[in-house]
C-alpha cells in the first residue's frame, strides 16, 4: 500500500468496542471485497471492504476475519484467514501478508491459511449460538451485484441453519459515524493531500484547458503525496455542466470567463475527503459570479456552525433551506411570492439548491451515521450548500469536511483551502 503503516492499536480498539455490543455466544465474520473482473484477463484495482479494514487494518484480497469474545479457546476469540502466500506468488503478484506481517498489522495473533478455514469454522460454530453477518444497510445503497460478503453468508446460512442470525450493520453504524482522534489525523492527512491538489490546480488553470486536465492535474498530486488517488469519481463542471450534480464526463474544454465546479477530494488509507471549490477560468470572478459565490460561502459559513451536538438532521437542513432562501431572495433569484406560495415538501429554494447540504463521511465518502439520532461530537460532516442557474450558464459550490466538537463550532479539516475569493483570485494571477 502507499500509505503509511498504520498503528495497530486503532483496530485493537475498534475490535474491542465491535465485540462489546455483541450478544453472549456469538460470533461475527468479515470478508474482504471481491476483485471484479473488466474482461479477458482484466480485473480492476482492489478496494478493500471498509468494515473488515476497520476492525483488522487489513489490506488484501481473500481475507477473513472471525471475532467470537466467548470462545472457549482463548486463541480462537480473534482469528484472521488469510491467502497463503508463497515464493511463487511473490514474484508474480508481488509479497502478500505473511502471519508475522498480519500480527503487526492487525495485532490479531491467530492467523490462518484460508485452506484451514472450513475445519476451524466447524469447530466454532459448535460452540456458539449467534452468527453475525454483515450487511450493506447503508441509506444510500443500491447494490446489484453478489458480494464476497453475499455468497459467504449464503453458504454459511445453509451449512448451519440452526445458528440464530443477528446483524453487524447496526453496531457498525454506530462506531463507524464517531471517529477516533487517530482517524481523524488520517482524514487530514487525505484532506491536505487535496489541498496540494487543489493548489497545483489553482497555477495551473488557464482559457482553453479541458477538464480532463484539470483532473490529470489533481491524479498527479494525489500520487505524489501517497494517495491511490481519487476517494471518488472527481467531478471537474465547466460552465453550464456544473449544473449537472453528478457530472463526470470531465471532456470538454473550459472557456474564457466560465466558472469551474471541481468537487474532488483525496483518499489516504482508504479515508475519503470530499471537496468542492468552484474557481474563475480567467483568473478573476464577474460581479454576479462573485456575488452568487459569497451568497453560497455565507450559506456555508452559517450551516457549519449549526453542526453541534443534539442537532437534529432533518431540522438541521430545514434551518439551512431558511439561509439558502434568505441568500436567493437578496440575489433576485426569487421574490417574496414565491417563497409565500412555496410547496412546503419542495420550497421554493430547491429550484436553485436540489440537494442535501451534509452527509457523514469517513472510510467511505458517504460514510456511515444514524440520521434519525442527535449529533454528536465526533461525527464528520461534509457541508456543501449550492446554487445552480443553467438559464445564466454557471453553477457554484462550495464544500468542507468538518468535525462536531464536544463545544464551539466544528473543526475544519479544509481549513487551509483557499475558498476566498481574494486568495483563489491572488494565486491564480500570481
Amino acid at each position: 500500500m502507499k500509505y503509511h503503516k498504520i498503528d495497530s492499536s486503532l483496530f485493537i480498539n475498534n475490535r474491542k468496542n465491535f465485540m462489546s455490543k455483541m450478544k453472549p455466544s456469538s460470533l461475527a465474520v468479515f470478508n474482504s471485497n471481491d476483485i471484479y473482473p473488466i474482461g479477458a484477463d482484466s480485473t480492476m484495482p482492489f478496494a478493500q471492504h471498509r468494515d473488515i479494514f476497520y476492525l483488522s487494518g487489513v489490506d488484501q484480497e481473500e481475507s477473513i476475519l472471525v471475532m467470537f469474545p466467548d470462545c472457549p479457546k482463548e486463541n480462537h476469540r480473534e482469528i484472521l484467514f488469510l491467502k497463503e502466500t508463497n515464493a511463487q506468488i511473490a514474484v508474480w503478484e508481488g509479497e502478500k501478508l505473511t502471519k508475522e506481517a498480519a500480527l503487526v498489522t492487525s495485532g490479531i495473533k491467530t492467523v490462518y491459511w484460508l485452506k484451514d478455514m472450513d475445519k476451524i469454522m466447524f469447530e466454532l460454530m459448535t460452540q456458539c449460538d449467534t452468527v453475525y453477518i454483515n450487511t450493506n444497510e447503508h441509506y444510500r445503497a443500491s447494490v446489484e451485484t453478489e458480494t464476497r460478503e453475499d455468497r459467504f453468508t449464503k453458504w454459511l446460512k445453509d451449512k448451519y441453519p440452526a445458528h440464530s442470525v443477528a446483524k453487524s450493520n447496526p453496531i457498525l453504524q454506530r462506531l463507524r459515524s464517531l471517529k477516533t482522534q487517530a482517524e481523524i489525523d488520517l482524514m487530514q492527512q487525505a484532506c491536505d493531500i487535496t489541498e496540494k491538489g487543489f493548489r497545483r490546480v489553482l497555477n495551473f488553470v488557464k482559457p482553453d484547458v479541458w477538464e480532463y486536465n484539470i483532473e490529470a492535474e489533481f491524479m498527479h498530486e494525489f500520487l505524489n503525496n501517497s494517495s491511490k488517488g481519487f476517494a471518488y469519481t472527481p467531478i471537474i463542471g465547466s460552465g453550464t455542466n456544473a449544473n449537472v450534480l453528478h457530472y463526470i464526463e470531465n471532456n470538454q474544454q473550459c472557456k474564457a470567463g466560465e466558472l469551474i465546479l471541481i468537487d474532488a477530494g483525496a483518499e489516504y488509507a482508504n479515508y475519503a475527503s470530499d471537496m468542492t471549490r468552484t474557481i474563475p477560468v480567467s483568473g478573476r470572478f464577474s460581479k454576479r459570479q462573485r456575488d452568487v459565490y459569497d451568497a453560497v460561502n455565507r450559506v456555508k459559513n452559517d450551516a457549519t456552525k449549526l453542526l453541534v451536538p443534539g442537532a437534529l438532521w432533518a431540522e438541521y437542513h430545514v434551518e439551512v433551506g431558511h439561509l439558502m432562501t434568505s441568500e436567493l431572495l437578496g440575489l433576485g433569484l426569487l421574490d417574496k411570492a414565491d417563497v409565500k406560495n412555496e410547496d412546503k415538501d419542495w420550497p421554493a429554494y430547491k429550484k436553485y439548491f436540489m440537494h442535501g447540504t451534509s452527509h457523514h463521511i469517513g472510510l467511505d465518502t458517504h460514510d456511515y451515521g444514524i440520521l434519525t439520532e442527535p449529533m454528536q461530537a465526533n461525527n464528520v460532516f461534509t457541508v456543501e450548500p449550492g446554487i445552480y442557474i443553467p438559464e445564466e450558464g454557471f453553477g457554484i459550490r462550495l464544500e468542507d469536511d468538518v468535525v462536531i466538537q464536544d463545544k464551539g463550532e466544528p473543526f475544519n479539516l479544509m481549513r487551509n483551502i483557499p475558498i476566498e475569493v481574494e486568495e483563489i483570485e491572488e494565486i491564480m494571477n500570481a
